[in-house]
């Protein structure tokens, strides 16, 4: 299947571009209060580590405003500031980080919104419009008596056309919702009305494992279809676990390639060795491997290759022994004890051998490149929303 990705705006936040075809991002929220800088700096770390592309820090309070600076000195991703209710927290954190995040149903009249314009157009730095299903002003509420994906759409749209009629047009918008279909209309209404670039998300999406179900619906349709530039999977759980989905997201759909893809096959009466403790034991020692990576697991040496075949490497085990094989092609046999450790030397061998290659590959390719922020010139806008999808 191949993907069309919608031809959108390119804007840059900190290093990374986002829109414009770039690809797209993964990213995340820390959990601590910014003032406990130690307990905030470490878990940037582990998203660091995890992959994580973008970092956004929630900014309640001046206390938290304040810690910004030294949380941002000791990143090496863009920082994004998180900001309700409180205008003047923008105005601070503008100074300081990569982006400001701000909902138009919650920050107030117009005038704090043109401060907070001006602000980051003084810094040089994109807004990101975050329309919420739990925030939406008055006046759409009383026009259609609840959330709907309609209303997330029509005051996403209103905040971009305000901006617009005062010449900024440097931002990202997402329009999230909970509930999975009212996140996917709001996402398709507004992406056929305008071509900023989007952040998707489907906001507190459950835990771990629920939500986990969720994002992947609400966000592999609307990626399937093109729609989407960056992403954040909200999960009531270890925020490095939001970026592990992420990624796993998009390597289904082929849009980004990092890292380990685990082939396991199910659970059977001819599996003759623990799968699934195998399986999930591969992708934590493995979870620090970059390179793109398809590793398998199998339970029996008899179909093992052959199930295995679009694997770059993997095992087959069976009662006192296995085989490890590379490209569909037998390698050698390894003893039952032998087979995890065996495959972990093997697939980090790999993987700093085909890393080497690529880095020979881009040198030797290498062309002048651009970040900058040009783009295809707005179209002009069709006020009247488009007929959702049928699904």
């Amino acid at each position: 299947m191949h993907i069309t990705r919608r031809n959108t705006k390119a804007i840059q936040v900190g290093a990374v571009k986002i829109g414009g075809g770039a690809p797209i991002s993964v990213q995340s929220m820390t959990i601590p209060h910014p003032q406990d800088v130690k307990a905030t700096v470490a878990q940037i770390q582990e998203l660091e580590e995890a992959g994580c592309e973008l970092i956004r820090v929630a900014v309640p309070d001046r206390e938290a405003a304040e810690a910004l600076p030294k949380i941002k000195a000791r990143m090496t991703v863009p920082l994004i500031a998180d900001i309700h209710f409180d205008h003047r927290l923008a105005l601070q954190a503008a100074a300081v980080v990569d982006c400001v995040r701000i909902n138009p149903g919650n920050i107030g009249p117009w005038w704090k919104m043109a401060e907070v314009i001006r602000a980051v157009t003084d810094h040089g730095i994109p807004l990101r419009l975050g329309i919420n299903g739990g925030s939406l002003e008055r006046p759409l509420l009383e026009k259609y008596g609840y959330p709907t994906a309609e209303a997330l759409a029509e005051s996403a749209l209103n905040a971009v056309h305000a901006l617009e009629d005062v010449g900024f047009t440097n931002l990202k918008v997402s329009v999230k919702a909970s509930e999975v279909h009212m996140a996917v209309d709001a996402y398709w209404l507004f992406a056929h009305q305008s071509n900023y670039p989007l952040h998707i998300g489907i906001t507190e999406a459950g835990t771990a494992s629920t939500g986990a179900v969720k994002s992947a619906i609400g966000l592999g349709w609307l990626l399937a279809h093109g729609i989407g530039d960056t992403l954040r999977v909200s999960l009531a759980a270890d925020p490095v676990e939001e970026v592990r989905v992420g990624f796993e997201i998009l390597k289904s759909l082929e849009l980004r390639h990092r890292g380990i893809n685990v082939i396991a096959c199910p659970t059977c009466g001819r599996v003759e060795i623990d799968v699934v403790r195998m399986a999930n034991e591969l992708e934590k020692r493995l979870g620090h491997i970059k390179t793109p990576l398809n590793v398998s697991v199998l339970g029996c040496v008899v179909n093992g290759i052959g199930e295995g075949k679009e694997a770059d490497i993997g095992i087959a085990g069976g009662q006192g022994g296995g085989i490890l094989f590379k490209k569909g092609k037998l390698v050698r046999k390894v003893r039952s004890e032998e087979l995890m450790d065996t495959l972990i030397e093997e697939v980090e061998r790999m993987a700093e051998e085909q890393g080497e290659a690529d880095s020979r590959q881009e040198n030797r390719d290498a062309l002048p490149t651009s970040l900058g922020t040009s783009s295809p010139a707005l179209p002009t806008v069709n006020r009247d929303l488009p007929v959702l999808p049928n699904r």
